[in-house]
């Protein structure tokens, strides 16, 4: 059985929890992190000297961190062809958007957008510099809404690891108190996640807990 270590309301640790549901995979989850703390004990940084979540073990495999390369193992090992492919070419079409989903789109959100937004208060905000956060974020977004426009997921007409990579953000995107240009066909894509039971399970979690410590 897989045993994973971290908060539900890390969106690293969705991304994990999202793939693991999507794989209809049996699991173990233990808070770990924030306000639960025993991330930076001596055993778990024996697992992760970074003492950061998410951890995976698979049974009674060595630990595995760093959420995208946890997914890639999950989806090699559990996954199907359309999820994954055995191709290196086909597998590579789908990491370039995976690793775009991760490196860009999702750290042009978390800290220069969301951070901000939700953690500080109206009258404190750098207004300015959330404003060119959210312009720069939203011409990424309007090349998934390109690709969005011409089938329904990121790479083609069904779910694989790119859109674990790039759809977890959304829920914190749309639910955050900021105002969001049109992109019909992102929109279209998220509200089609959201009826996914292990999207609405993992990664539709509040997240009004990481005010406090």
């Amino acid at each position: 059985m897989l045993k994973v270590w971290g908060r539900k309301t890390s969106s690293n640790v969705q991304i994990v929890m999202w793939c693991i549901g999507e794989l209809g995979l049996p699991y173990q989850r233990i808070d770990i992190g924030h306000k639960y703390g025993g991330n930076h004990t001596p055993e778990f940084l024996a697992m992760n000297p970074n003492g950061l979540v998410p951890v995976l073990r698979d049974d009674n495999s060595q630990p595995l961190f760093e959420s995208a390369a946890i997914v890639r193992y999950l989806a090699s090992r559990y996954g199907d062809d359309a999820f994954w492919p055995q191709d290196a070419l086909a597998r590579a079409t789908i990491d370039i958007w995976a690793e775009w989903a991760k490196s860009s789109v999702y750290v042009g959100f978390i800290r220069p957008v969301f951070w901000p937004v939700f953690m500080v208060a109206p009258q404190d905000r750098d207004n300015q510099a959330i404003a060119a956060a959210l312009d720069s974020l939203t011409k990424l977004l309007k090349i998934a809404d390109d690709r969005l426009a011409q089938h329904d997921y990121l790479v083609g007409d069904r779910l694989t690891v790119a859109d674990i990579m790039f759809g977890t953000l959304l829920y914190r995107y749309y639910t955050l108190e900021i105002e969001r240009p049109s992109l019909p066909a992102v929109e279209k894509y998220y509200q089609r996640l959201t009826q996914r039971p292990a999207y609405q399970e993992h990664v539709m979690v509040p997240y009004a807990e990481l005010r406090n410590g």
